[in-house]
C-alpha cells in the first residue's frame, strides 16, 4: 500500500481520538450488544477519519489491516481447528487426558495442563498451539467438572509467557536480532526469568482469577463432545506422533534459519529450502491435520470395517464452521489495530518516553508498552521497542547477559496491556467462550501480571550483569 499522507494532528488530539475510539467500541459491544465484527469495523473507519486519514484511504487501511491479519490467522485457526476436532472426536483427547491425570493426579490437573502447554508452546506460536491444546483442556474440564476457567487460564498463561519471552517466537527473536543479542543466551536468560514468571505471575494468578468465575461452562466450539469407547480410541503413540509432528517441523525450520543467518549454510541449500516449505507454521499444522486424518480416523475405521465415505468431509466442515466468526472478528481487530498504527500515535509516545532520560531498561519497557497499547500486535511492539532502544544499547558497554535481559524486558512489555485492538484478545476470548468484559478480566489481566513480573526480574538481571 502507498505511504499515507495524514492531516496534521497534535499528539494530544491523536491520543484523545484513540481513547474515544476504544471507549465507543466497548459501548457498542457491551451496552448496545452490536456484534464485535461490525463494531470493530465501524470504529476503525471512524477513528481513521478522525485521526486524519483521508476519505479515499481509510477503507484501504482497514482492508489492508484486515487482510493481513486474516491471511495469517485463518490458516492457523483453520488447520488447528481441524486437527483439534480430529483429536477430540477420535478419543485422542481422552487418551492424553488419562495420561496427564495418571501422572499428575486429578487435583493437579490445572498444573498438568499448564506444564504440557509450556512444552507445546516452545516452538509453536500462541494462537496455533492453544487451538491444538483446546480439545485436551475441554476433555479434562468436562471429566473433572468445576469451572472451565480453572483449566484453561493456566494453559493460557503458559502460552503467553513462552510467546513473549523466548525465541523462536517472533517478538523476542526480532528484538534479539535488532539489538545484536546472542539468541542462544536470550533463550537461557529467558528460561531463567520465564519459569518463575510463568509460575508466580501466570499459573498462580490464573488459579486465583479462576476462583472468581466458579460456574464457567465448557464451550462446544469444536463440536459436541463424544464419549469414545476405550477399544476405539487411538494409541498414545499415535496421538504423540500427530501432535509432535508440527513441533519437529517448526524446529527443523528454526535450526536451518539459524544456520543460514550465521552463514553456515547458503540460501540454495536443499535442507534450508525444504525447511522453509514444510517448517512454516501453517504448513506444519496442515501436514499434522492430514496425518491425523489418516492415523486417527481413516485407518482405524477401515480396520474395524467401518465406512469412511463422506464422513471425513462432514467432520472437517463441522470443525471449520464454528471458527469462521472467530476469524472475522480477529481480522476486524487487526484492522482497528492497523488504523491506530497508521496514525503514528504509538511512535510519537514512544519517542517521547525515550527522550525523558529514564533508566535504560525502564525506558525500554515503557516504549514497548506504549507501542503495544497503541497498535495491539506484540510482535510489532517488541520489534519497534528494540529498534528505538538499540542505538543506546549498542553505544553502551553492556555485557551480553545484560543485553539478553534487555531483550526479555522488551518481550515482557509486549505481552501485557492487551485490549480491543489486539487480534489475540478476540481470538483467545472467543475460543474460550468469554464475553468482552470477561476477556479483560482474564486474558488481559494474566498477560499484564506476566508482563510486570517478567520486567521486574529482567531489571534485576540487567542491573547485576550490566
Amino acid at each position: 500500500m502507498e505511504e499515507l499522507v495524514l492531516a496534521d494532528r497534535p499528539v494530544w488530539l491523536l491520543l484523545t481520538i484513540a481513547v474515544v475510539g476504544i471507549a465507543a467500541l466497548l459501548v457498542l459491544i457491551i451496552k448496545a450488544r452490536l456484534h464485535a465484527f461490525f463494531s470493530l469495523l465501524i470504529v476503525a473507519v471512524a477513528t481513521g477519519l478522525a485521526a486524519g486519514i483521508g476519505v479515499g484511504d481509510v477503507i484501504d487501511v482497514v482492508i489492508d489491516g484486515f487482510s493481513t491479519t486474516v491471511g495469517t490467522v485463518a490458516l492457523l485457526v483453520g488447520f488447528g481447528a481441524v486437527l483439534g476436532r480430529l483429536v477430540e472426536i477420535t478419543g485422542g483427547a481422552q487418551v492424553l487426558a488419562d495420561k496427564m491425570l495418571d501422572a499428575f493426579g486429578e487435583k493437579r490437573a490445572p498444573l498438568a495442563l499448564s506444564v504440557a502447554s509450556l512444552f507445546y508452546a516452545f516452538p509453536i506460536f500462541l494462537d496455533a498451539g492453544f487451538i491444538v491444546m483446546l480439545p485436551v483442556i475441554y476433555t479434562v474440564a468436562r471429566r473433572l467438572g468445576g469451572s472451565f476457567m480453572l483449566y484453561v487460564l493456566p494453559s493460557i498463561a503458559s502460552f503467553m509467557m513462552m510467546h513473549a519471552l523466548l525465541p523462536p517466537h517472533p517478538g523476542p527473536t526480532a528484538a534479539a536480532t535488532v539489538m545484536g543479542a546472542d539468541v542462544g543466551l536470550v533463550v537461557l536468560v529467558g528460561l531463567l526469568i520465564g519459569l518463575p514468571t510463568w509460575y508466580f505471575g501466570g499459573y498462580l494468578v490464573a488459579r486465583a482469577i479462576s476462583k472468581r468465575f466458579p460456574d464457567t461452562p465448557v464451550p462446544a466450539l469444536l463440536g459436541e463432545p463424544r464419549e469414545v469407547p476405550v477399544e476405539e480410541r487411538p494409541s498414545f503413540g499415535g496421538i504423540l506422533l500427530v501432535l509432535l509432528l508440527p513441533l519437529v517441523l517448526i524446529f527443523f525450520n528454526t535450526a536451518f534459519s539459524t544456520l543460514e543467518a550465521q552463514g553456515t549454510v547458503s540460501e540454495d541449500n536443499l535442507g534450508f529450502q525444504l525447511s522453509r516449505l514444510i517448517g512454516a507454521t501453517p504448513v506444519a499444522l496442515a501436514l499434522s491435520a492430514l496425518l491425523a486424518m489418516l492415523v486417527l480416523y481413516v485407518v482405524p475405521r477401515r480396520r474395524r470395517g467401518q465406512k469412511v465415505g463422506g464422513l471425513l468431509e462432514e467432520l472437517v466442515d463441522d470443525a471449520l464452521a464454528p471458527v469462521c466468526s472467530i476469524i472475522l472478528i480477529t481480522g476486524a481487530g487487526g484492522a482497528f489495530g492497523r488504523v491506530l498504527t497508521e496514525t503514528g500515535i504509538g511512535g510519537e509516545v514512544a519517542q517521547g518516553l525515550d527522550a525523558m532520560g529514564l533508566p535504560l531498561i525502564v525506558a525500554a519497557y515503557l516504549v514497548t508498552m506504549a507501542m503495544r497499547i497503541a497498535q495491539g500486535s506484540a510482535t510489532v511492539a517488541a520489534t519497534t521497542g528494540a529498534s528505538i532502544m538499540a542505538p543506546a544499547i549498542m553505544a553502551g558497554d553492556f555485557s551480553s547477559v545484560a543485553v539478553a535481559a534487555m531483550v526479555i524486558a522488551i518481550g515482557a512489555a509486549s505481552i501485557g496491556w492487551s485490549h480491543v485492538n489486539d487480534s489475540g484478545f478476540w481470538l483467545i476470548g472467543k475460543f474460550c467462550g468469554f464475553d468482552t468484559v470477561t476477556t479483560f478480566k482474564t486474558w488481559s489481566l494474566v498477560g499484564t501480571t506476566i508482563s510486570l513480573l517478567g520486567f521486574a526480574l529482567s531489571a534485576v538481571v540487567f542491573v547485576i550483569a550490566a
